[in-house]
């Protein structure tokens, strides 16, 4: 098939029917389809992002939305139809550049083109009948109130419709930290977030780094919270960035930047990650050696996973940024015990592998596959990893415990099982992750990162010493 064959609209769809009906990774299937098709220009490949991250966002909403408005519910209709619904109506309430009528007719095209034509009629009226009701869910509009970009406060009859979020996870987050903080970290998931990048301090000075960004037209924003934290706009691959390639900035979020400086690092420590892909906390953790031993490269990173693929991945990260004479890599299970690594470590890093719930806001498709049993099958897994890697830890050492999610299972109720179980204290770290994050937690050893009180991810990281 020729390229001109494929429309923005079509590629989206096919992502979509990917990921909500075969269960595949969004971010995933979204790279892998616009690396293919580079051929796009910048406006096409924003859109196809913004229609299929938008979709998955507010999917919960739309079939709300689309349930009212046709007679056959979104649970009885064919998967192609009722993703092309779904994107067609995130249009309608969200993308106020392009026109409902648009929107209609090239979903009603695109369903015939798919080989539906018999349900075309069907597609159109459903998609008009949603914009004859448009202006009921627009009459308030007042997104700074309810952290919805379309619709009032009032059009939705409850916090699952209105935040797109399953019952069960506010139920969750409600019993753990409150409704205030749920609808705080519900707003904070559906808002743009900026792409965000740690610099490599002891490859170039931040104000060397920002220039090189903005002279190749990014946008960028300090962090008010870590002086090594960037926020860029504007940005098309990072890899096209001088300084993505020159191993001058990583791509981390605020949260995860924080393993590394938790642990207190000292020069010429030895460092194990057993769950490290894509690499980000080990290189953070080279810089900061670097740095520790003012320019002297002293102290040596063993990183580990559980597969080829992302060890190759960790590789090319590390290479990128310079540090192969200081780190490591190596495929390792890490349940699996390795006595030669038996007390050799001054500091083990365990970000394990998690329900990823704090990370919603980038990866939407997260709260559409995770169960509420899979957090316990996750927790349990964890307690297995960590019953095992514990013993790297040299006597004195320290462990670094940390997860990507917002279920307490996984996180807390973990880090206490494990204090209660193992030769372990916990560790003051008031003061290592800067001024502007003040918790009382700190100096119990641990944070736990809820999105709407920082500008970040969700996220977990518990500091623990061996006795």
């Amino acid at each position: 098939m020729q390229k001109a064959a494929f429309t923005p609209r079509e590629l989206a769809l096919d992502i979509l029917l990917e990921v909500l009906e075969r269960g595949a990774p969004s971010h995933v299937v979204l790279n892998r389809a616009l690396m293919k098709y580079q051929y796009l220009d910048k406006q096409d490949r924003a859109f196809i992002t913004r229609v299929v991250e938008g979709t998955l966002e507010y999917r919960i909403q739309m079939d709300y939305v689309i349930d009212r408005c046709s007679h056959v519910k979104t649970a009885k209709m064919k998967p192609l139809i009722r993703t092309l619904l779904r994107m067609s109506v995130y249009q309608i309430f969200y993308m106020d550049r392009v026109p409902d009528s648009a929107v209609c007719n090239e979903a009603v095209k695109l369903a015939g083109k798919r080989r539906f034509a018999g349900l075309q009629g069907f597609v159109n009226g459903v998609l008009r009948s949603i914009i004859r009701e448009k202006g009921i869910y627009e009459s308030r509009r007042d997104a700074s109130s309810d952290g919805v970009r379309g619709a009032g406060m009032d059009a939705w009859p409850d916090d699952s419709v209105r935040y797109s979020m399953p019952q069960w996870l506010i139920g969750l987050w409600t019993e753990s930290y409150g409704a205030e903080n749920t609808r705080n970290m519900m707003r904070a998931f559906l808002m743009e977030s900026p792409f965000s990048v740690r610099c490599n301090l002891d490859q170039a000075p931040r104000t060397e780094i920002e220039e090189s960004l903005r002279l190749q037209g990014v946008t960028v924003t300090e962090s008010a919270y870590a002086d090594d934290i960037l926020y860029l706009e504007g940005i098309d691959y990072p890899e096209r960035l001088d300084a993505f390639r020159m191993g001058q900035i990583a791509v981390q979020d605020l949260s995860s930047a924080c393993v590394a400086k938790a642990a207190g690092l000292k020069a010429g420590d030895v460092v194990l990650d057993v769950c490290g892909a894509p690499g980000g906390k080990a290189i953070h953790a080279a810089s900061l050696l670097v740095r520790a031993c003012r320019e002297a490269r002293a102290g040596h990173i063993l990183v580990r996973d559980i597969s080829e693929r992302k060890t190759v991945l960790i590789e090319e990260n590390v290479r990128r940024c310079g540090y192969e004479d200081m780190v490591a890599v190596q495929v390792w299970d890490a349940c699996i015990y390795d006595e030669e690594m038996a007390g050799k470590a001054d500091v083990v890093f365990a970000d394990l592998p998690c329900s990823g719930l704090g990370v919603i806001g980038r990866k939407p498709d997260i709260k559409e596959r995770i169960r509420p049993e899979d957090i316990g099958v996750l927790a349990a897994l964890q307690r297995k990893i960590l019953s095992v890697v514990w013993q790297y830890v040299r006597p004195g050492g320290t462990l670094v415990y940390s997860t990507c999610t917002t279920a307490p299972q996984e996180n807390i109720q973990n880090r206490d099982w494990f204090l209660e179980n193992y030769p372990f204290r916990p560790v003051d770290i008031g003061g290592r992750l800067g001024g502007r994050i003040c918790e009382d937690t700190l100096k119990a050893g641990y944070v736990q990162f809820l999105p709407g009180k920082y500008p970040c991810d969700g996220f977990f990281l518990a500091v623990m010493q061996r006795l």
